[in-house]
């Protein structure tokens, strides 16, 4: 999830729908206190995060290297990345960490994209999406036949 800005509820939402599916959490960031209150009521989640502009006074990571299955995965919310001008910034930094997916945020548009052998996937924003589509989440499933990415209407 990405950009949900104060909207509790909708994280709410997510962690309802997902809670039994997700075997990790990660918001790309901008809305990082939202997630207090899941984090207090269920420790046990694996929850990642990438601390976007809009995350004021939040110590942590800008970006994140996350190892799922035999893949690494790059997260950031892409502020710092130039992510408004396109994927090209964000692909060769990623790739230099050997990432086969680069997850994002900031734009708040819905992008899922195969280039350079990269799985480069946003969410969209799951409160104020910016490109004339619902508020969105989505998930990527790692198994050892492949990737899939896929973003869910919330």
């Amino acid at each position: 999830m990405a950009d949900s800005h104060g909207n509790k509820n909708a994280v709410r939402r997510i962690f309802d729908k997902t809670r039994d599916e997700a075997d990790m959490y990660v918001h790309l960031g901008d809305g990082l206190t939202d997630l207090d209150d899941i984090r207090a009521e269920h420790p046990e989640l694996d929850i990642r995060v990438a601390v976007g502009n809009c995350d004021y006074g939040i110590q942590g990571p800008q970006f994140n290297i996350i190892r799922a299955g035999k893949y690494n995965l790059y997260i950031a919310h892409g502020h710092m990345l130039r992510v408004n001008y396109g994927i090209d910034f964000i692909r060769k930094t990623a790739a230099g960490y050997n990432c086969k997916v680069v997850m994002f945020g900031h734009t708040h548009c819905r992008l899922q994209q195969y280039d350079h052998n990269m799985h480069f996937f946003n969410p969209g924003s799951c409160s104020i999406p910016r490109d004339f589509t619902a508020p969105s989440y989505g998930y990527v499933d790692i198994t050892d036949s492949g990737i899939i990415t896929n973003i869910v209407d919330l």
